[in-house]
């Protein structure tokens, strides 16, 4: 019998009731037993195989998680380490630095006062020196002596002059002390006439005269004359210079260059 009709009186069989599995598996042909078609070389298959997952587990996710907060964190704690390391060898330079810059500040605190202290001997040394110098070359009046200085300086300078040599402007106090100072200069300046400055100003109030250590003066010798009667020149001449041909005083601009005549105190030398 053929094979379709063989198939047919199966089917037919079963739908009576009367048909064996065996029969229908003998019936029914199989993927099996189907020949597989042929294919060529090179050929792709239509369906690809997936590639079985890799076997996982949460807690290896997790173990791989908290091994690398471990390794970052070991890499942190590291840089801290290198960066402590560096702090503490910078501040140790810092220190050190510190200690060489007060020992150093100290050196140039020292260096200053002695500086100071050659700066004050060298000024009692020059005052010194102007005293003796204006004892020796000048003229001696009981316990003072008074020296010209023939050089030109203004009111200002002339006392800050006098200062730094030891001395004072000429303070001629009485008619004896005026005399003997219109002598010395005239003798010194003959046969010209130059005035000098003399310690005696009325910069505080104008009319009231006063010695260059604040005292009052209380002996004047004005120049009188009908023509130029001394003083004469108001708030605008406050400085007093005598005239080296009479001795009489004159008021002059104070900033006028003028000689000027210092006195110095030999009670030191006696």
């Amino acid at each position: 019998m053929r094979p379709a009709a063989t198939s047919l009186a199966l089917l037919y069989l079963c739908s009576l009731g009367v048909c064996a599995p065996t029969a229908m598996a003998d019936a029914a042909p199989t993927q099996e037993s189907l020949p597989e078609p042929k294919k060529g070389r090179g050929d792709v298959p239509d369906i690809l195989p997936e590639p079985e997952p890799e076997p996982t587990s949460p807690m290896s996710d997790f173990e791989s998680s908290y091994n690398y907060v471990l390794s970052r964190l070991a890499g942190m704690d590291q840089a801290i380490h290198k960066l402590n390391v560096g702090h503490y060898t910078l501040d140790v330079k810092v220190s050190q630095l510190m200690d060489r810059l007060s020992k150093m500040d100290a050196k140039v605190g020292e260096l200053e006062d002695s500086i100071q202290e050659v700066y004050q001997h060298s000024k009692d040394n020059r005052k010194e020196i102007g005293r003796l110098e204006g004892c020796q070359k000048g003229r001696r009046m009981g316990y003072k002596c008074y020296l010209v200085y023939n050089s030109f300086e203004d009111y200002a300078g002339a006392s800050r002059k006098c200062l730094e040599r030891g001395g004072r402007m000429a303070m001629p106090r009485d008619r004896r002390e005026q005399e003997a100072l219109a002598d010395y200069v005239k003798a010194f300046f003959h046969p010209g006439n130059w005035p000098v400055w003399l310690g005696i100003n009325d910069l505080r109030s104008e009319g009231m005269y006063l010695f260059d250590d604040g005292t009052r003066v209380s002996y004047f010798q004005w120049r009188k004359h009908f023509l130029s009667s001394q003083p004469d020149g108001g708030k605008r001449e406050n400085c007093v210079a005598m005239s080296s041909d009479d001795g009489d005083w004159w008021d002059h601009y104070c900033d006028r260059t003028m000689n000027y005549l210092c006195e110095f105190d030999d009670r030191v030398a006696l």
